[in-house]
This record gives C-alpha cells, sequence and structure tokens, in this order.
C-alpha cells in the first residue's frame, strides 16, 4: 500500500455539502493501488458507554486517472455535523486513515478523525437551478446579423464580402439578432451569451468606453430591451460580458488621466507606474497583457469598486438579463468578486455568474463569487482527442476524469463546457475540416455533465481560424449551410432534453478506452436509466466486444432498433461512427 499517495483534505471538493442534507466526501489514491475503501463515520457527539459510536460505508471508485484513483461515498448525517476516517485495503493490508496520520485499527478518540463541523444551508454552493437545463449559443453580435442597415459604422462593408480583420465592420446589430431567434429556437437553444454591447471604439467591443451606454452600432436602449423580452418570451435566458478588469483606451477617466495627469482625480482609477502614460514599446501602466488600449482598471478603489457594482445592477434592474459573464476574472481580486455576488444576487437572486478562467478554479467556485467557470480542461481535451487526434483514448478518459474530480458535483452542473469561441479557431478548423469529427465533438460535449455552449454558425459548418478568422459573418443563406450537421445538434439537443440521464440528469463514467484504435466507451446513468456510448474516434472500421451489453437487452437511439446481445456482444462501428445504447430494465 503506497499510503503517502493517499490524500484526503476536509473541504473544497474533497469534502463538501451538495445539498441542505447531503455531505459528498472524496479520497484519491495510487492507480490500482487499493482495492476497497470504506468511510468510517460518526456524530461527534454520540457516546455509549463512554465509546464513540461509528458506522461504516463502502465507498464507490468513481473514475481513474493515469495516476489516480478517486473514491467517493454521499451521506446524511442526521445531526449535519461529522467526524470520519477512511479504512483502505490493498488486500493484503488494512489500515485507518485520519487526519493524524495511519492507524492499525480505528481511534476511539474524535479528535484523531477528519471534521466537517455542522452542514450550514448558507454555506451549499447553489447556482441556479434553471442553468443545469440550458444550451448556450454565444453570439458576436457585430457578425450575427444586419439588421437595420442604418446604424451602420463609417465604412461598414456588405455582409460576409470581406474575410474579417481586427479593424473591419459588417454592421451586425441587435435587430439582427431578433430577425434569427427562431433559428435559435428550431436549434433548441436557451441561452444567449452575448460578447460585449457597451459603447467601444473596436469591433470587438472588449475596450469599453461606456459601461452604462449600448454601442450605437448595435441599437439604443428600447432596441436592447425589445431583444431581452423577445428572448424571454422564446424561454432564451440572456447574459451579458462584463469587462470589468480593464476599460477602453477612450474610457472618459483614462483619458483624463492623459489630459491631467497627476492633477487628474481619476489616476488612482488605474494601476499606473509613472506619469506622463506611455503606451510603447511597452505601457507604463498596467493592461490586459500589453494592450496598451485596455488599462486595468483598480478594482480595489473604491470608486471603481462602486462604479462597476452600479453597472453589474442597472442591466439586471433596467432589462432584466439572466447573467452576467465576467471577462479575465481572475486578474480582479476575490473581495471585489464577493462584493460583486452580494449585489448582483440581490437584484437577481437566480442570475448566473460565469468567470473566464482557464485553469483550476476551485477559490473562485466556493459559493461566495462565481456559480461557474468557463471549463476550458474540458475544452481541451476534448479537442485534442476528437478535433485534432493529437491525444490517445486512455489520455482523454484520464484528463476528462481528472476535470470531473477537480470540483464538487454541483459546480460540474453548471460548468460552462464550450468546444470553441471568438478566442479559438472554430472546431471545423481545428478538426482539419472534418465533419465527421466534429459531430464526435458534439456527441461528447452534449452528453456531458454540465451547461454547453455553441459558438454562433459553428452548426451550420462555419470554419474559421485564430482570431480575427474565427469571427466571420454569419452565413443565413440556407443553401450555403450544413444542414445535415444542423439537424445532427438539432436531435442530440432534443435528446438531451428528453431522455432521462442523457443530460445533467445521468452521471458519468469512461467503461473501455482503446488506444490503438480510438475507441472509447462511455456511459450515463441515473437509479431509473442507463445510456452506452460508444465512439470510434478513428478512420478505419471497428468490430470489438462489449462487456458492458453482453446479454442485455437495448434500443438504439437516432435509428430506433431494438437489439438482443449474447455473451460476446460485438459492436461493429465505421470510421468516425458511434451508437447509443438504451438499456431496457
Amino acid at each position: 500500500m503506497l499510503k503517502e499517495a493517499i490524500y484526503h483534505r476536509p473541504k473544497n471538493n474533497f469534502a463538501y455539502a451538495y445539498d441542505d442534507d447531503t455531505l459528498h466526501i472524496m479520497l484519491q489514491t495510487k492507480k490500482d493501488d487499493l482495492t476497497s475503501v470504506s468511510l468510517i463515520h460518526g456524530d461527534p457527539y454520540h457516546w455509549e458507554k463512554e465509546q464513540w459510536i461509528t458506522e461504516t460505508l463502502p465507498m464507490e471508485k468513481t473514475g481513474s486517472s493515469e495516476l489516480n484513483d478517486y473514491w467517493k461515498a454521499a451521506i446524511k448525517p442526521p445531526y449535519r455535523r461529522l467526524r470520519y476516517g477512511f479504512e483502505v485495503s490493498d488486500g493484503a493490508e488494512t489500515s485507518i486513515y485520519t487526519e493524524r496520520g495511519f492507524y492499525d485499527e480505528a481511534p476511539g478518540d474524535t479528535a484523531d478523525y477528519f471534521a466537517f463541523p455542522f452542514l450550514n444551508p448558507a454555506d451549499v454552493f447553489t447556482a441556479p437551478e434553471w442553468v443545469r437545463q440550458t444550451t448556450w449559443y454565444q453570439i458576436f453580435p457585430e457578425r450575427y446579423g444586419n439588421g437595420d442597415p442604418s446604424l451602420n459604422p463609417e465604412g461598414t462593408l456588405a455582409w460576409g464580402s470581406a474575410d474579417p480583420t481586427p479593424t473591419n465592420f459588417f454592421g451586425g446589430d441587435f435587430q439582427g439578432v431578433i430577425d434569427h431567434l427562431d433559428h435559435l429556437v428550431e436549434l433548441g437553444i436557451n441561452g444567449i451569451y452575448f460578447t460585449p454591447i457597451f459603447k467601444a471604439y473596436s469591433n470587438h467591443k472588449y475596450d469599453t468606453i461606456d459601461y452604462m451606454e449600448i454601442d450605437p452600432q448595435f441599437g439604443d436602449k428600447e432596441t436592447f430591451r425589445k431583444l431581452v423580452r423577445a428572448c424571454h418570451e422564446r424561454g432564451i435566458k440572456v447574459m451579458l460580458d462584463a469587462v470589468f478588469n480593464h476599460s477602453g483606451y477612450y474610457f472618459p477617466p483614462f483619458q483624463d488621466v492623459l489630459a491631467k495627469e497627476q492633477a487628474s482625480k481619476y489616476r488612482d482609477w488605474f494601476h499606473l507606474r509613472e506619469l506622463p502614460i506611455k503606451t510603447e514599446p511597452v505601457p507604463n501602466y498596467d493592461t490586459f497583457a500589453f494592450v496598451h488600449t485596455m488599462p486595468k482598471l483598480n478594482t480595489e478603489h473604491p470608486e471603481v469598486k462602486r462604479y462597476l457594482l452600479d453597472v453589474a445592477r442597472y442591466w439586471i434592474k433596467e432589462f432584466d438579463i439572466d447573467g452576467w459573464r465576467l471577462d479575465v476574472a481572475n486578474e480582479i481580486d476575490h473581495a471585489f468578486w464577493r462584493e460583486f455576488r452580494r449585489v448582483v444576487k440581490s437584484a437577481k437572486p437566480d442570475a448566473y455568474i460565469l468567470g473566464e478562467i482557464w485553469h483550476d478554479s476551485m477559490p473562485w467556485l466556493q459559493g461566495d463569487q462565481f456559480d461557474a467557470v468557463m471549463n476550458y480542461p474540458f475544452t481541451n481535451g476534448a479537442v485534442e482527442f476528437f478535433a485534432k487526434d493529437t491525444m490517445k483514448a486512455g489520455e482523454f478518459a484520464d484528463t476528462i476524469t481528472k476535470v470531473l474530480h477537480m470540483y464538487p458535483d454541483n459546480v460540474n452542473e453548471v460548468a460552462f463546457n464550450l468546444l470553441d469561441s471568438h478566442d479559438t479557431p472554430r472546431i471545423l478548423t481545428l478538426a482539419g475540416e472534418e465533419k465527421a469529427r466534429v459531430k464526435l465533438l458534439y456527441l461528447f460535449q452534449l452528453s456531458f455533465i454540465g451547461t454547453p455552449c455553441i459558438y454562433y454558425g459553428d452548426e451550420i459548418g462555419m470554419s474559421g481560424g485564430q482570431d480575427p478568422g474565427c469571427r466571420e459573418c454569419m452565413i443565413w443563406d440556407e443553401e450555403e449551410q450544413d444542414r445535415n450537421l444542423f439537424s445532427f445538434v438539432q436531435q442530440l439537443l432534443n435528446y438531451r432534453g428528453a431522455v432521462p440521464a442523457f443530460g445533467n440528469d445521468g452521471s458519468f463514467r469512461f467503461l473501455e478506452t482503446n488506444d490503438d484504435t480510438g475507441v472509447i466507451v462511455y456511459e450515463k446513468f441515473n437509479e431509473k436509466n442507463r445510456l452506452i456510448f460508444v465512439v470510434n474516434n478513428g478512420d478505419q472500421q471497428q468490430t470489438f466486444t462489449l462487456d458492458a451489453l453482453a446479454d442485455k437487452q437495448a434500443k438504439t437511439l437516432f435509428t430506433g432498433e431494438n437489439i438482443s446481445f449474447n455473451h460476446e456482444a460485438k459492436v461493429t462501428l465505421p470510421a468516425f461512427g458511434f451508437q447509443i445504447f438504451q438499456l431496457n430494465h
């Protein structure tokens, strides 16, 4: 038994309140080292005849990565208090693991054990319930639809008449979105994430001039109100992009600093290293990256904080938006985000708060700041395996298993699972223009746990490289759209809503992987339903035996065929083919 590889900490993803009554406990061990783990637990005040009363609960191995096994148990402590340890065995040796280390026999003093002092409902991580059933659609407003040409900025090009550049405009606006909402309803979308809509200099609008005003090229506030209302009438939530890490170069307070320097009342709104301000070769003030047109805001300054929190409250109160996506969220202080959450949730308790963080985000996901983050660890694994073919099946399973065990289950259920965005090449381009690979990406994304997001145009086969190539005008001529791909995504979204266990109502685990063939097998399951997904991420037909289907009765999704498997349970898949088996009980 490799004791030094056994790890637990009584907080974060290792011990947390899943709901008002239930604790989830996880233990991490060396892969294939232990044969069983049990949770020894009891109320710290439950004693009889001077002996602490405990119970033992077997833990389930919920997944394995390249180096580790993960063991989990769910428990409802009757008095919401818990002291606990772990009985671990490798078949030859059994040991008791507690906060104070390892014992041959379970110690009798509760002080030796891990503690979950009290399950306080106020501490339970609670994201909006509606997010679990939401599929998002990301819209870059300048490139989605030109519905009101009278708003076109000077020099606007005809729709789709040129390749996108960092500086050209095609006239996308709110009316263009309103005109095409039926496209989203037909697809099965019930949430829109808009990149920034506020007054800005650029076509991408991440360089805000005025956080309280709509950019004139998109329309006015009444048009935006009409857009939100039209979305809500169709059951579609609306999330806006909050660029609070930095402003734009033409933000009036920054212009005031440029003009008045030391005399400016706004000089402490920014992180200035010296005056006068210099933009080249490297800005002498903090910025997003080294982009001189995006000066970093000092969110610790009381006036900056008050201004930005007023912005957060205003767009919810006045326009009934449903969420904020927070740009460069990891570079802003935690104290600001805690206050931001209080303001947003007081304005709309079920508003969704989504942080843009590309790495392990546990510090922001403890119930006091964000509801979720953009799940780039998921993105990277899915893209590298399905699209780029640079990752083996086993490594992909390791990656996704680690993703699922990075955070508590109630965090994973609202994780924002994207495949691409305005910041990355489109998935069809990443997949070498092979739509069969894109279909497998969508199959995995839309059957996974979390809240998925589709980047505008991907569903009709648009391609494009790194920014600005990924920001082409939406194609509205149906003869130029891939309607087969559209129908495929539409069907997956239908299954996600209609088939129990397909979406967030089912747990996930890998059953098999094969590095030589690229075949992966995973299941989604709950107490009543079980789905087996068999995916051939390879360019050759494969026939193999699947133990999970041995002697089972199943119905195939998509084809509706009923199949009776014998003990061999042979499955044949074409290149880049898949099959979904719904098991009969």
